[in-house]
């Protein structure tokens, strides 16, 4: 049954549906001077099943699940599922410039296409990806067409994340923002799992290091599923969040006011710039794991249990820290910080296992023909284990980051541009580490660099979780600038109390 709204306060004023600027529950007057919140009654029965935030946070999950979830089961596999990295490892490169570029400008896309059309753009590129390492497992000769195939990927996946980052933190109310969060990284990692088993059971009795085209045509046709998936979904302009607030996507009347957008977020909350470095860290460790690790070091057959195990653990990685997030008994500030102590404890732990390991190999010790670890040789069992602890870390990692940024608004518009930063920042440094490791970089280079830049994004995350978390994000936090039609800022500064 739905959640019944809580009473109407009798103060509470009512907006016009097609106001511009900065919204989510909230309203102001013409002199943006005062703003109040503003309750819904929710739709019961079916429609209020289907309009219910928790069931349109699992539908987006499965987008996910079907789309990027299988690109990250694909890309575990290290090298693509391919024998040599190099061709995986330049296509990735390729792929997150053109993301860091397309997710930049994505929140602002986003708010004029709608959510829903930019989900559908973005999931289309997912099938031409994994199209690419089907063609040149036939044709060894088409390691163009997978780079090529990047690029597209990277402008589409800076549209889909961003669009999926906008609904997946303006749906739940505050206190609920951990579990929504979780909620969508589990369904979305099952993906990860899914592909993964796909995978194993199709190379479970190779002692190979590639996988074959049974593996890549099943991954195409899952993933082709993903895309019809945003069709299903409800327009965000009808949605009200579980304690009556109504869920609001501002329409900006022109393309210029939507970039101008872009400098409004970053003037009216630039703490959000310290978020900057654990965005830029935030997928530069998957180059070290999947291919200096997993594809350096296993065969297919073990490079596909570890790839299943990995996202397994992102389940429960997801789940644990989103639960932490959302215990209500200890205040959002303590909670903030406790996630950051513990993912500065998993790094360390994390990295100082791996160095042992890494300390004994490099690329010239264990050429891509070699013959790999498998999964009844001795040293696999604690091997496994690090991998597992890796990917908690990644699922804590992720989600912390999220929480972050939702604890700093509840504003569809603003999130989308935040969540635009993180993952054009984060792309950036995904196509730096990638490019490198095309190079031929030593792995025990790229290794140090991930630990380093890990502790760096931490370090200067605790002085913004020091001076912008708090209990409750309030009104002249939230809707602090109003843009009209021409461009002009109204920052808003007064609490009505």
């Amino acid at each position: 049954m739905a959640d019944a709204p809580p009473p109407v306060d009798p103060k509470a004023r009512r907006h016009s549906a097609g106001a511009s600027g900065y919204g989510s529950g909230t309203s102001f007057n013409d002199t943006a001077s005062q703003f109040l919140p503003e309750f819904y009654e929710r739709p019961t029965g079916i429609r209020g099943v289907y309009y219910n935030p928790y069931v349109q946070v699992v539908l987006l999950g499965f987008v996910c699940f079907m789309c990027p979830g299988l690109f990250n089961a694909l890309n575990g596999l290290g090298a693509g599922g391919q024998l040599d990295s190099e061709t995986s490892a330049n296509a990735n490169s390729t792929l997150y410039a053109t993301f860091a570029v397309a997710a930049f400008f994505a929140g602002s896309i986003n708010n004029v296409l709608g959510p829903r059309l930019t989900l559908l753009l973005g999931s289309s590129g997912y099938c031409i990806y994994i199209s690419s390492y089907l063609v040149v497992n036939i044709h060894s000769d088409a390691g163009g067409f997978v780079i090529g195939a990047g690029a597209i990927l990277g402008i589409c996946a800076g549209l889909l994340w961003t669009a999926q980052g906008s609904l997946m933190l303006a749906y739940p109310t505050e206190s609920q923002k951990g579990g929504f969060i979780a909620i969508f990284w589990s369904i979305f990692n099952l993906g990860g799992v899914i592909g993964a088993s796909v995978a194993l059971g199709q190379n479970h009795d190779s002692k190979e290091n590639a996988v074959g085209n049974g593996t890549y045509i099943g991954f195409l046709a899952l993933t082709g599923l993903g895309v019809i998936i945003p069709f299903l979904m409800a327009d965000p302009d009808k949605m009200i969040r579980t304690d009556g607030t109504k869920v609001t996507t501002p329409r900006q009347p022109s393309w210029k006011t939507e970039f101008y957008g872009l400098y409004v977020a970053l003037r009216t909350d630039p703490l959000i710039v310290l978020l900057f470095p654990m965005f830029f860290a935030s997928n530069w460790f998957y180059t070290w794991q999947f291919n200096d690790y997993n594809a350096a070091l296993f065969n297919i057959r073990a490079r596909s249990l570890n790839n299943l195990v990995y996202w397994l653990a992102q389940i429960i990685g997801s789940v644990s820290i989103g639960l932490l997030l959302d215990q209500h008994q200890y205040t959002r500030r303590f909670r903030a910080f406790a996630a950051w102590a513990i993912l500065l404890l998993f790094v360390f732990v994390v990295h100082t296992w791996a160095y042992f390991y890494q300390r004994h190999y490099t690329r010239e010790s264990i050429p891509p023909d070699s013959d790999k670890m498998d999964i009844d040789d001795p040293p696999y069992a604690a091997h496994v284990l690090l991998y597992i602890v890796c990917g908690l870390l990644d699922a804590m990692w992720q989600t912390t980051a999220y929480w972050m940024m939702g604890a700093m608004s509840n504003d569809p518009a603003k999130l989308a541009y935040f969540t635009g930063f993180y993952k054009s920042i984060q792309s950036a440094g995904a196509a730096g580490v990638w490019r490198a490791d095309a190079v031929k970089i030593p792995y025990m280079n790229i290794f140090i660099s991930t630990w380093v830049l890990l502790v760096a994004g931490l370090v200067f995350a605790l002085p913004m979780i020091h001076l912008r978390v708090r209990d409750h994000t309030e009104y002249e936090d939230e809707v602090i600038a109003h843009m009209d039609e021409l461009r002009h800022v109204n920052t808003v500064t007064q609490d009505p109390g």
